[in-house]
């Protein structure tokens, strides 16, 4: 497990032994080894950059996600071909982006659930998604199915916008016997997505059934909302899923408007706290917020400037470390919020795949904190079973760091781990705990 953002390191001589006490207190506890389960629809993204006649000649509303059959994503595809539009073709799934994302932040092992068909020649959708997935992502649990996986059409028109059309192919065929209750051993958490429940095939039974062995292991459960268009459909069923279901909640400001009815990223984050534990909300220009619960008795104040906001000095308590809620004893909320890393990079190709990114930062610090517990239960990093490693102002920063990294290349999931050392990130109180 590589540990969340540049520590300072103490050697100790002899430099191939550590100080005594934290060797003995690594060596007592069992070798566990951690996992991020996710489930997703797998797909390919093809990116491609296309007028606005494009988009109404085919029948797709500018900025939606749609649903569209074999035949016109074959008419699509032939379109956007001929007439050299499309930029790259690459794994996508917003799940597998964020899977893929974390086994290369922690260098550490990842389980896929999902469809893969049986069949795959070279150039084939099935073939690029395993070339663009990294080996740290298990896909030994996917499921073989007799066709194509899910294509996702990425439309951008010149003014930024993205529209989206998905040929689902069998990705939705994923059935609940698929996904052996073995593989929530040991694991930080389970990753969910929105689209997996809507559309046809069996993807929302076995969505439930992994959802219920997740919470008879008492894993945590983790959603990302996926677009506005799906959320706004039946609002209310979704309130009541997080409610029941979900422990943390991963959106962009538009996804918690359409969830909660507030377009201040902040308020949403503090009415989605009313279903969830911890919420993610990435706010493009405006950078990204972190909400949450902590118990007022290890309630850590910033030594920050306080924010203005619709809530007053919102980030009094961002050093705080979340907690779920009925973990609390006397539990307060909690809020974090930083800018885009370095004023956002100087030219933004595509915004896809930059809240999968922050994600993983987060299941990343999430895993990092499991980690620990189990290697050195005695620590004073946990005296209350704290759902991260670091204080949301912390995670906030590796958030937009990663989110960052991917906003600066084409491809929605990272094609490197962070570099070890940026003249930007000279400053070591950045990283600090």
């Amino acid at each position: 497990m590589r540990f969340p953002g540049r520590r300072k390191h103490k050697h100790y001589f002899p430099v191939h032994e550590r100080d005594p006490l934290v060797h003995h207190a690594g060596r007592a506890a069992p070798e566990q080894k951690l996992h991020v389960v996710g489930i997703d629809q797998t797909l390919v993204d093809i990116d491609a950059r296309v007028s606005p006649e494009l988009i109404t000649a085919f029948g797709l509303p500018k900025g939606g996600s749609t649903l569209i059959d074999n035949e016109r994503a074959a008419r699509l595809y032939d379109t956007l071909f001929s007439e050299q539009l499309i930029k790259y073709e690459f794994a996508g799934g917003t799940v597998g982006n964020t899977l893929h994302n974390y086994s290369l932040l922690a260098d550490d092992g990842s389980i896929l659930l999902g469809v893969m068909s049986e069949s795959i020649r070279v150039g084939t959708s099935g073939y690029r998604y395993l070339s663009n997935t990294s080996s740290r992502v298990n896909l030994d649990y996917l499921q073989p199915v007799d066709g194509p996986i899910g294509r996702c059409f990425a439309l951008v028109t010149p003014d930024g916008e993205r529209t989206f059309a998905i040929s689902a192919g069998k990705m939705n065929d994923l059935r609940p016997e698929s996904i052996p209750p073995a593989v929530l051993d040991h694991a930080s958490c389970l990753l969910i997505s929105a689209y997996l429940m809507r559309g046809d095939g069996t993807m929302a039974d076995a969505t439930r059934h992994a959802i219920g062995l997740a919470k008879a292991k008492g894993v945590p459960v983790v959603l990302t909302l996926g677009t506005r268009f799906l959320i706004a459909e039946r609002p209310d069923f979704w309130r009541e899923f997080i409610a029941e279901n979900v422990d943390v909640l991963a959106m962009n400001e538009e996804e918690g408007e359409a969830l909660t009815g507030s377009p201040d990223p902040l308020v949403a984050c503090d009415r989605a706290l009313e279903w969830a534990d911890l919420v993610l909300c990435t706010a493009g220009p405006i950078g990204l917020y972190f909400a949450g619960y902590t118990d007022d008795e290890v309630k850590r104040q910033t030594r920050y400037p306080l924010l203005p906001g619709a809530i007053a000095e919102f980030n009094r308590h961002e050093f705080s470390r979340p907690i779920l809620r009925k973990d609390c004893e006397r539990p307060i909320k909690v809020f974090a919020h930083i800018a885009p890393f370095m004023g956002g990079p100087e030219r933004i190709t595509s915004t896809n795949g930059a809240g999968d990114a922050a994600l993983a930062a987060l299941l990343h610090d999430m895993s990092a904190n499991l980690y620990h517990r189990a290697r050195v239960p005695n620590s004073s990093k946990h005296v209350r079973k704290f759902l991260t490693y670091s204080s949301l102002s912390q995670v906030c920063r590796y958030a937009n760091r990663v989110s960052f990294e991917v906003l600066s290349q084409a491809a929605p999931r990272l094609t490197r781990s962070l570099p070890e050392r940026e003249e930007s990130l000279k400053d070591e109180a950045y990283w600090a705990m």
